[in-house]
């Protein structure tokens, strides 16, 4: 018998939730790995370790079995080609040395003691098994001017004994996300051979390197034969994050490389052999065109003098990395976004490809290496996180953890639903609407808007760790997230609709919504209150100068934009005349319309503003302005700063800090204790 449900999803479940990772199927096909991060509360970190699970067995009592306990950061298990060992990124200690960097280790496939495979000082990134199993391809990042390990060693060690902390740059991108580029390095591939134990720089007689951006698995794949790599680079001399990348095929013998895609404008990214290895499925952007124009799904043949074929030309759709190959070299299986939604599709090569396995929001897959292979699922919806699912053949779905459900069925969980509302241009939105739990429509209830960032991303049908809409939601609230225009997963022209005039159609899309709600006799008009962060921060400083007066009582801006000029303190500013159709040099007015800045002597809301230090995507200077300002102009407001987080907020303690100041706000100005019934009935406007 289950427990009881006692009460609805808080800030602290969020931490005690636990959190599944990408899974890898053997290649026998019988059995699936992948790691599972906890959270510690009074240590204020997350572990992970490894989990196996048995896809051959039919038992519904079958559970995750622990291949690993030793470790606080087992991640990124792979099979070895024959299957009879894992290997995964970790840092520990073992026989007395502590890893000061992620280090590559190996486990037998039926457990046991896990054993160091490296202990390369630059560290270890995401990586890949030769198919002869006796090596391994990963990626670090290295002095390109130094040809030998031992040569990288030395340098690793100068650099250790620095007193100062100084970084100097003459480069185009020397920061992202929130850790400068290391000084001086590249990302290379790096092979190691496991029975010397030698590491030697693949790329060494190459020019190029792999993207600055957290280069990762998708970056780079091995031929079957093992004989090619094939891997993304910035052929430009000065590389920029908004450059487009080209591909290279690089001979594992010679160590020589060539450039297989044409210079042509396009961004090519996540390349993946087929089974024969005779042509290269990517994922490539007409850049040249436009800098919003989409991922299409493309085929290289390895031919000489073969160009790339986009395929499914007229699917407005976005397929998403990674793609995976079936064993049989006739599907090609990817994930994208559909209307708030995002499955797993499978192509044919022919018109269309078909959706396989329907979201929620399908996080992460693998298939099998069977001629009809099975699919495993990692899918998450907005009522639970991420859980496993085994997709067969002519069989019904098979769930295979049981990780949360203790939790989960202890607690009420609001019903979610999507709506469409008539938005700008007359076109539909579609609105995500998170009702509290033991939702009364006969009682009144605040309305909290929701309002993502991106401004390209889309709210879904997804269970979000940050902005969870669930945990709002127990608070009281009614919870509106508009996909406005600009979001994704409604086709191109939806998308880039709001390019050069950031601001103006989503403000339409978010009044729209509102008028909605206001409608309906549930929502009390009084106590309409509206949250964002990153763009959907953008968002709500907007809407502070440009809503309808007295509409909202209150806003909560995490991480937003503010002045477009000082933004170009972030690590991305070189989108940012590709966005707004101007550089500020150029055409300040222009920028100007579309800043919120420049509309200050209209803002009088009260603003809860939140920001991180480590923030270069969104530099705190962007929060701290706008805190200034209010406070100069004597509106309410609140700063909730972190000097050790980024974008997000990743650690515990933080979080529940985070979501104490974000309901205290809400309450002051949109209290969600239950309000009497509206005796009036106010008809829809929609703007």
């Amino acid at each position: 018998m289950l427990a009881k449900a006692v009460k609805g999803l808080s800030a602290e479940d969020l931490w005690r939730i636990e959190r599944i990772a990408t899974p890898e199927i053997s290649p026998c096909g019988r059995k699936a790995v992948f790691s599972v991060t906890r959270y510690d509360m009074n240590s204020n970190v997350g572990r992970s370790n490894l989990y196996w699970v048995d896809l051959a067995s039919n038992k519904a009592s079958e559970k995750p079995q622990a291949l690993t306990s030793a470790g606080d950061r087992d991640a990124s298990p792979q099979w070895s080609p024959n299957g009879d060992r894992i290997a995964f990124v970790a840092k520990r200690e073992q026989s007395g040395v502590k890893d000061e960097a992620a280090q590559l280790y190996v486990i037998a496939a039926h457990g046991g003691e896990a054993k160091r495979l490296t202990q390369w000082p630059l560290g270890v990134g995401a990586f890949r098994w030769m198919p002869d199993g006796k090596r391994i391809v990963f990626i670090s990042w290295v002095w390109p001017e130094q040809k030998t390990t031992r040569a990288q060693i030395k340098r690793h060690i100068q650099e250790t004994k620095r007193k100062d902390s100084a970084q100097t740059t003459s480069a185009s991108t020397y920061r992202f996300w929130d850790h400068f580029i290391p000084q001086g390095r590249v990302p290379r591939l790096m092979m190691l051979d496991i029975s010397r134990g030698t590491i030697s720089d693949l790329m060494a007689k190459t020019p190029w390197a792999l993207p600055l951006a957290d280069p990762g698995l998708q970056c780079f794949d091995l031929s079957p034969d093992g004989k090619h790599a094939v891997f993304c680079f910035d052929p430009e001399p000065e590389p920029r994050l908004d450059y487009p990348h080209a591909l290279a095929l690089l001979d594992l013998k010679t160590g020589k490389a060539k450039r297989i895609t044409p210079q042509d404008g396009w961004d090519y990214s996540a390349p993946v052999f087929n089974p024969e290895g005779s042509s290269i499925a990517c994922l490539a952007s007409d850049l040249k065109t436009k800098h919003t124009m989409p991922a299409r799904l493309t085929l290289l043949s390895l031919k000489s003098g073969a160009k790339p074929q986009p395929l499914m030309d007229r699917w407005d759709r976005v397929p998403q990395a990674p793609l995976r190959w079936a064993a049989n070299g006739r599907e090609i299986y990817f994930t994208a976004e559909d209307c708030g939604r995002c499955h797993l599709w499978r192509y044919s090569f022919s018109d269309q490809p078909e959706s396989v396995v329907q979201g929620g929001w399908v996080q992460s897959f693998a298939i099998s290496s069977a001629q009809t292979p099975s699919i495993l699922v990692s899918i998450e919806r907005a009522d639970h996180p991420a859980q496993l699912y085994l997709h067969q053949a002519r069989e019904p779905a098979r769930r295979l953890d049981r990780f949360n459900d203790a939790l989960l069925n202890r607690r009420r969980l609001g019903r979610v639903e999507a709506i469409e509302i008539k938005g700008a241009l007359d076109q539909p939105v579609q609105v995500w609407v998170t009702y509290p739990p033991d939702f009364d429509p006969k009682k009144t209830y605040p309305l909290l808007h929701n309002i993502h960032g991106g401004p390209h991303t889309a709210a879904g049908d997804n269970f979000h760790y940050r902005w969870n809409t669930q945990v709002f939601a127990a608070q009281g609230y009614v919870v509106a997230s508009v996909n406005y225009h600009g979001s994704s997963s409604f086709g191109y022209e939806f998308l880039d609709s709001i390019t050069h005039r950031w601001g103006e159609l989503e403000l339409i899309d978010i009044e729209a919504a509102t008028s909605w709600f206001e409608s309906q006799p549930y929502i009390d008009p009084q106590r309409i209150v509206a949250a964002g962060g990153s763009y959907g921060g953008y968002m709500v400083a907007w809407m502070n100068a440009f809503a309808k007066a007295d509409r909202y009582k209150a806003y909560i801006c995490h991480a937003g934009c503010f002045d477009w000029v000082g933004m170009f303190a972030d690590d991305a500013y070189g989108w940012h005349a590709q966005e707004l159709g101007a550089w500020y040099w150029n055409d300040m007015q222009k920028v100007l319309r579309q800043s919120p800045h420049h509309a200050a002597s209209a803002m009088s809301t009260p603003t809860l503003v939140i920001h991180g230090a480590l923030d270069y995507r969104v530099p705190d200077a962007q929060g701290l302005a706008y805190y200034n300002t209010l406070k100069a102009k004597g509106v309410e407001a609140r700063l909730l700063w972190f000097p050790d987080e980024n974008h997000w907020i990743l650690k515990p303690q933080n979080s529940l800090v985070w979501y104490r100041e974000f309901f205290n706000w809400l309450t002051r100005y949109a209290p969600a204790s239950i309000a009497p019934k509206r005796s009036t009935s106010i008809k829809a406007q929609v703007r």
